[in-house]
Parts: structure tokens; sequence; C-alpha cells
């Protein structure tokens, strides 16, 4: 197939087209974008399907799950860029905690944090700049008013917002000590392929773009960012005569990279359940399982991560908050089907 897509959003054309090859025939419409147009989010391209942004053979499609044949050329268009100043969206967010200084949001899943290249609208910063109004701190930058630290879209769990300067300034330094000589603490709730041989252990290594491509990171041996997770298996799935399908695995952050739980995962030698970035390698395991675990697994479409846990010092009056979020409904029906197994 070929195609001009681009790894960095920045340097994405206006105008995309490529020709079906026999990989992607019979493929919906929406996935063959998503899978060549790395600059563009799934929810991002089917939007702009349903705006009548793409062509199939010249004619517009206004039907994300539209089957391709092989031999059909496909254009999509971006419409002229945005304001890239946010504006506040009317979007249900789930408010754990709330002051005049800072709030504590439970993301869901597939919900980008704030406004970036093909996510200009529909993010936790609109809808945060609609529920606090102008109280979010500016300090962060135009695009991330308050935002301090952020989970991956398809990763769901506690975020810290900040509200004024005061609290924006008093949080990210705690962040940047990454809890050292404060309470700072986050942990990830995980669901694995295989179990490690050990209960518990350390990943500690340096991150950097990934050169093969640039929307993903890797581990490198030199440069990069320092990056370090305390792991804790909780659970193993499967025969105990036979080496564990999956595990529950309880990630602690000493620090805060970019997919850094995602990549030590891997790194170790078991990725996240449903994570095609860096797991993709495990899909074969799923057509070994049997039913219903199977389709579960399956039909799972986002990594198993879950930020449940986060705790730090009130940036105003000193005192320790502790914050715990519940496995949300997606991840709680994978980890019982994973325990019946």
């Amino acid at each position: 197939m070929t195609d001009n897509s681009h790894e960095d959003p920045a340097e994405f054309d206006t105008d995309f087209r490529l020709t079906v090859d026999a990989a992607d025939a019979g493929k919906r419409l929406d996935a063959v974008l998503a899978a060549h147009i790395d600059a563009l989010s799934r929810n991002r391209i089917q939007s702009l399907i349903r705006s009548g942004d793409v062509t199939v053979g010249g004619a517009k499609v206004v039907e994300p799950k539209f089957r391709v044949n092989e031999g059909d050329p496909l254009a999509l268009s971006l419409p002229e860029p945005e304001d890239p100043e946010p504006s506040g969206e009317d979007i249900p967010i789930a408010v754990v905690f709330e002051d005049e200084h800072l709030i504590v949001v439970d993301k869901p899943a597939g919900l980008v944090v704030h406004p970036g290249a093909g996510n200009w609208t529909g993010t936790l910063v609109n809808a945060l700049i609609h529920h606090c109004g102008d109280s979010l701190s500016g300090i962060g930058g135009v695009r991330r008013p308050g935002i301090v630290h952020r989970i991956d879209k398809d990763t769901s769990g506690l975020l810290v917002v900040a509200k004024t300067d005061q609290a924006h300034q008093g949080l990210a330094a705690q962040f940047a000590d990454h809890g050292r000589t404060g309470p700072l603490e986050r942990s990830y709730a995980a669901l694995v392929w295989g179990a490690p041989s050990n209960l518990k252990g350390t990943v500690d290594t340096n991150l950097a773009r990934s050169q093969s491509n640039r929307q993903k990171m890797a581990v490198v041996k030199t440069s990069g960012r320092h990056a370090v997770t305390h792991w804790q298996v909780r659970e193993r799935f499967g025969a105990a005569d036979q080496p564990a399908l999956a595990s529950l695995m309880e990630c602690r952050l000493e620090t805060g990279r970019t997919h850094q739980i995602r990549v030590h995962m891997t790194h170790i030698g078991h990725p996240l359940i449903g994570d095609d970035d860096y797991g993709s390698g495990f899909k074969t395991k799923i057509n070994r399982l049997d039913e219903p675990l199977k389709t579960i697994v399956g039909a799972f479409d986002r990594q198993a991560l879950h930020a449940g846990l986060l705790a730090f010092e009130h940036p105003v009056s000193g005192k320790t908050l502790r914050f715990e979020s519940p496995y949300p409904a997606d991840f709680a029906n994978l980890l019982l089907s994973l325990q019946n197994f």
C-alpha cells in the first residue's frame, strides 16, 4: 500500500491518499486509515469520515464501518486548523475531590487529557474549563491549563489538576521530585500477558522516542530519560501446572515518562493485554483461548492499565491527600474473566 503518512503530527499534511492493497481489503474504512495515519486518532478519523472529509473512489463515504476493496483509492482532507486555544465543553467528568485550589478527577478510558494534533476538542481540558470556568491555572500553557501530569488516552484513573498558579507550582514541584522527599505516590493496576518468575522487581532504564516509529517510546542504552517502575505480582491466572496465562500487577512509578509502564512491561516480556502498540506480538495468544474468555479478551480494545491510587501533599494546606479509584467496568470484567479461567 502506498501512502504519504507522517509520524510527527506537526508534519502531517492536509491531504492524505492511499490505494487499498490485498492486505487491507475487506477491512473497515476507519481501521485502514488509522493504521496508516499515525498523526490522527481513530476517533478523529471517524469524525472526519462522518463530516464528509473522506472519499473512496472519488465519492464521499460517511460511514466509518464501510468495507473497502482492493484497489480502492482513498483520500482524506483535513479541514482548516481550529483555534488552538481550548474552550469549555459540557463533557461529564467524575470529580473525586475539589476545592478552590485543585481538582481530582477519575478519567475514563478514551478521553484525551489535553488538546493536541488530531484532538483539538473533546478533551479533559475542555471539560475542566467548562466545569471550573476561569479558575484554571494558565501556568501550564494555553493548551494545558492546570495540567500537572497526564495519563494516556486509553488509560483510566486518577488525575490532579491545579486551579491556581500557587497550586500548580506546588504540585509541579512534587511531581518533579517523584515522591523522593514527600508523600507523592502513584500506583497502577495492570493486566499483563504471562507472569514474571519473581513476585516483585524494578525496571530501571532510559526511555526515548523509537527510531522506527516516533509515536512510540523505546528502551535505549544511551541518552533518553531515566525511567524507574517498581512492580509487584498481585495475582496469577491459569492452570496451576502450566505457565501463567496472565497476571494482575501493581506498578508504582518513581518517574513519569511517556508510556513508561507500557514500555517497561514489554521490556520484561509481559506486555499489557490490549496494548496494540507495544504488545501486538501477543495477539495470537487470544486465538488459542477458550470461550468466553477468547471473546472477552479480543473485545478489550485498550491497554489494560488503571491509575488506581494517587497521593500527594496539598500545595496550600500541607495535608496529605490520598485517593483510590475502583476498577472501571471493562477492566473489572476482564479481571473476573481471567480469575474464572
